[in-house]
């Protein structure tokens, strides 16, 4: 009707009403949320697992070019150690980084909502209501519901991150047990690699190295339901490309 003024949104929810805000909240709160490595597969596992298939693939193309060059069994294992020493290293202090990253940011991010959920109590209850809302929730029952969130400012915060933001505050784990499952996955690749070469030669090398990657391709496509067959002959034939890759560019190189 003429004369009406149209309702004014809270300059909080940016023009839009309470439940376009939650929505669109929800998608970039689930992108900063979501895991570097993937929303099924665990941090430490995952970074166990990336390691192996990164060492593997490494070792194997870092061994057939080191018998291009004329250098005596010692050198080779020499530079083969400190390789492996260096891998095992990048590894562990990478999948740390990226776990402290993450954590970085869910806390900028909860630090913010717990602003909001101070500054803005009136926009916060809406934005609940229209959470519960869309669950089913109404009427006296949804009121009361939002009452008792409401109430307790922990409570609401968590509430908040975890159904407006969708964090999933259990499955964060510490850097240091990622840095862990990097550590080891690193030096697993590393042994059974090597000892792959040690006693069957390039069979033994190229065959455990290619195991290896097939084996860590398989867990996280079991976890997160994915293919597993399609799994192991993408990543083996990815392995198996950037080995003969380097090879031929090696013959070419030194032809």
């Amino acid at each position: 009707m003429l004369g009406m003024k149209e309702k004014k949104q809270p300059p909080h929810f940016k023009g839009k009403d309470a439940l376009r805000h939650v929505i669109e909240v929800q998608a970039q709160g689930r992108l900063a949320s979501s895991e570097i490595h993937g929303a099924e597969t665990p941090g430490s596992l995952f970074a166990a697992l990336d390691a192996v298939k990164d060492v593997s693939v490494i070792l194997i193309i870092a061994i057939i070019l080191l018998e291009f060059f004329d250098f005596t069994r010692d050198q080779a294992g020499a530079l083969l150690g400190a390789l492996a020493g260096g891998l095992i290293t990048w590894k562990s202090g990478r999948a740390t980084w990226l776990g402290m990253s993450h954590f970085e940011r869910l806390h900028r991010v909860a630090q913010e909502e717990q602003r909001e959920i101070l500054e803005n109590r009136q926009q916060e209850r809406e934005e609940l209501m229209a959470l519960y809302g869309a669950k089913g929730f109404a009427g006296k029952l949804l009121e009361e519901v939002v009452d008792v969130l409401m109430a307790d400012h922990d409570r609401c915060l968590r509430e908040m991150l975890e159904e407006e933001l969708g964090f999933r505050l259990e499955e964060n784990e510490h850097p240091l047990i990622q840095g862990l499952g990097a550590f080891l996955g690193a030096a697993t690749a590393t042994v059974i690699t090597l000892l792959g070469y040690l006693y069957f030669d390039h069979e033994g090398l190229f065959t455990s190295g290619i195991i290896l990657v097939a084996i860590a391709s398989v867990i996280p496509a079991r976890r997160e339901k994915n293919r597993v067959v399609r799994a192991i002959v993408w990543n083996a034939s990815i392995a198996i490309f950037a080995i003969a890759t380097s090879y031929y560019l090696m013959q070419f190189f030194t032809s």
